[in-house]
């Protein structure tokens, strides 16, 4: 078995409110007044307060924009090319303080075996994995993997990887490190797909140190993964290459359907994993938006406490796409108690993730 020995987390520089945001956007959709007012009604009701990003602009007069040119249009629009220069230039940094916030006090970063990138938001060959292994100058031999284009619920992917890792190799010390520069991605025209996107989506990178059972320090055990494809809502969350960056698909039917078929999911998972409902003490649930987090707490009929910890998360950063359900993971490690520990994320496919833990 293995363990989660700690969590790390960073966000870029650029800390946003989103009632700017909401005025950036209004700004180049250059809505009427009735679709300004539905616009300024859906950032109200979206439960976050502040966002990160990596640009500038979304709280900027025109005159001091960075990324986008200087035109109410912002034509010409930044192309795929200059999106991934700006993902190139601030990821791997990004991904290095999460890196150390993650590592210290624990271990010296010379003693990580194992990297594993997490990025669904830019990519090149050199990539990630390699800035990350050179501005941390880990060991040239050093086993790394890069998971690319899972969305949201990745993380998760990671930790089993690194836990299928550490049952094979006592020694290992596997960092993952999710790293999401989402807001590179936003797009000017004000379809429903856009508007839920600029909506909802920060930018932050999350890193967690897995080690095998016999490390020294305590953590959380990892003890069961379960995931399952909802095919019916392959069109409802999708993540496209374009011209002018990555397109999301994010339908407005993906909480009805997470909280149709997340109930019967959860009863899946812990019959795989041998436990029951009434043994989770907490529950670590993306907050991919708080519509969804209302529907699975309505679905598995939860106490707002159960899920507080997602809101939090949602409040204060949005949804950061593949690093969010490590920021709550890593809220909910500070206080330890008994039980299980039942964590859910939500990506393309529509790909239902989960995994459950327990406090050593």
């Amino acid at each position: 078995m293995s363990k989660i020995i700690s969590i790390g987390t960073a966000t870029p520089a650029h800390k946003h409110n989103q009632k700017d945001i909401l005025q950036f956007m209004q700004q180049v959709y250059a809505l009427d007044a009735t679709e300004n007012r539905k616009l300024k009604f859906m950032y109200n009701l979206s439960g976050i307060d502040k966002r990160y990003s990596v640009v500038p602009d979304y709280s900027h007069a025109m005159p001091e924009w960075k990324f986008y040119p200087h035109s109410e249009n912002l034509e010409p629009f930044p192309n795929l090319e200059k999106r991934m220069q700006w993902y190139d230039k601030y990821a791997g940094l990004l991904s290095v303080d999460a890196i150390r916030n993650c590592a210290e006090e624990k271990i010296h970063t010379n003693e990580i075996t194992h990297l594993i990138t997490v990025s669904c938001t830019g990519m090149s060959a050199p990539g990630l994995d390699l800035q990350v292994m050179e501005l941390l100058d880990l060991p040239k031999h050093i086993y790394r993997t890069s998971i690319n284009f899972m969305g949201c619920y990745a993380a998760i992917h990671g930790l089993k990887m690194a836990d299928a890792i550490c049952k094979t190799d006592k020694e290992a010390k596997v960092m993952i490190v999710c790293t999401e520069l989402c807001t590179l991605h936003f797009q000017k025209d004000a379809t429903p797909d856009n508007i839920a996107s600029t909506l909802l989506f920060a930018d932050g990178s999350a890193a967690a140190l897995v080690t095998h059972d016999s490390f020294e320090q305590k953590g959380l055990q990892l003890e069961s993964f379960y995931s399952e494809v909802v095919p019916k809502g392959k069109r409802d969350m999708a993540w496209e290459l374009s011209s002018t960056g990555f397109l999301m698909t994010l339908s407005g039917y993906i909480p009805d359907l997470i909280e149709e078929d997340f109930e019967p999911l959860v009863q899946r998972a812990l019959q795989h994993a041998q436990i029951r409902k009434e043994d989770i003490s907490q529950w670590c649930i993306h907050p991919g938006g708080k519509r969804i987090v209302d529907a699975i707490q309505k679905s598995l009929q939860l106490h707002a406490d159960d899920v507080q910890k997602s809101y939090d998360v949602l409040r204060q950063f949005g949804n950061m796409s593949s690093p969010t359900i490590l920021f709550v993971l890593k809220e909910l490690m500070k206080h330890k108690n008994e039980g299980v520990v039942f964590g859910a994320a939500f990506g393309p496919g529509l790909t239902m993730e989960t995994f459950t833990a327990a406090y050593e």
